[in-house]
This record gives C-alpha cells, structure tokens and sequence, in this order.
C-alpha cells in the first residue's frame, strides 16, 4: 500500500517536471521563431541599426534563468545555499543566546 502511494507521488512529480521541460522548449521554439522574424523585419527596413538584438539580448536572459530552474541549475541561491544559510543563522541565534 505504501509503496503505490510513493510511485504514484514520485509518477506526479515526474509528469509535473515533464510539463516543466516542455513549457521550457516551447518557450525556446518560440524565442528562435520571434528572433529569427525580428531580425528579418530588421535587416530589411532599417539594417544601419539592429535593434533585434535587445530583444535577442533580454529575452535570452529570461530563457536562460528559466532554463536553469527547469533544470535545477542554480549556481548561485541554490538549494544547497539555502540550506547552508539556514544553518549558519540558527548557528548565529544559538551564539546570541549564550
């Protein structure tokens, strides 16, 4: 019985991090059609300045942040940060106490 109950948890986990990824590449396909017809648009009416790149610029940092959390990347402010500071301002609090 406890065993169904952990498969079917650990199945919603999986399919909640499958409908993660996806929304990950859709927002991806989505970013490469958007640039590439920017670019287009910008190349044939005013090619003396390329304003697609701002666009190609900060949404491509949104992606990449999206990307990083989709899958679990966080080189900074990760989840082993978090707990590390946890432990070091319980450690901080006991010290004060004493």
């Amino acid at each position: 019985m406890e065993t169904n109950k952990n498969d079917s948890e650990k199945y919603l986990q999986a399919k909640k991090q499958v409908e993660k990824i996806k929304g990950f590449y859709r927002n991806l396909t989505a970013y490469f059609i958007v640039i590439v017809s920017l670019a287009i648009i910008n190349l044939s009416t005013s090619p003396e300045y390329l304003w697609f790149f701002w666009p190609l610029f900060w949404w491509g940092i949104g992606l990449a942040f999206h990307a990083m959390k989709v899958f679990n990347y966080m080189p900074f402010l990760g989840s082993n940060w978090e707990e590390k500071k946890i432990n070091e301002l319980m450690e901080n609090e006991k010290n004060k106490n004493y």
